[in-house]
């Protein structure tokens, strides 16, 4: 079994399943104040992240993507999003925005940071995380 070195990533992509993808978009671009691109690819529409796809620099990414094998769910893997610099400014749109906090600023700790919880308008459990 090959070993994960200390330069790269375990994580290099994810993917978060929307069944509405404009209201999805709208979603994420509120929150954390961004601009996302939609493309259809293989069968799936799907809306990217900010990437450098043109860089091997070990940065992750993903997008949200609606097709037949992807169904949003509260249950499953957690993925942490990153709401740098400071993760109340995230939190602060998210039912704005129509999501729901289920989990406020909680720190982690000093060294590691905070963290919260909370549901998209899709419906999925996804959280955050950032050093303030």
């Amino acid at each position: 079994m090959e070993k994960i070195s200390a330069n790269t990533n375990a994580l290099n992509w994810f993917e978060i399943p929307v069944t509405d993808t404009a209201r999805a978009k709208k979603f994420y671009e509120t929150i954390f104040d961004l601009k996302m691109d939609t493309q259809e690819m293989m069968g799936m529409e799907m809306t990217f992240f900010p990437r450098d796809a043109q860089s091997a620099n070990g940065k992750v990414s993903g997008a949200l993507v609606k097709g037949p094998m992807h169904q949003p769910a509260a249950a499953g893997a957690l993925v942490y999003l990153n709401a740098h610099p400071a993760i109340q400014t995230v939190i602060d749109k998210i039912e704005k925005a129509g999501g729901k906090t289920t989990l406020p600023k909680t720190l982690i700790s000093q060294e590691i940071g905070y963290m919260a919880i909370f549901t998209d308008t899709e419906g999925n459990r996804m959280a955050l995380h950032a050093r303030n």
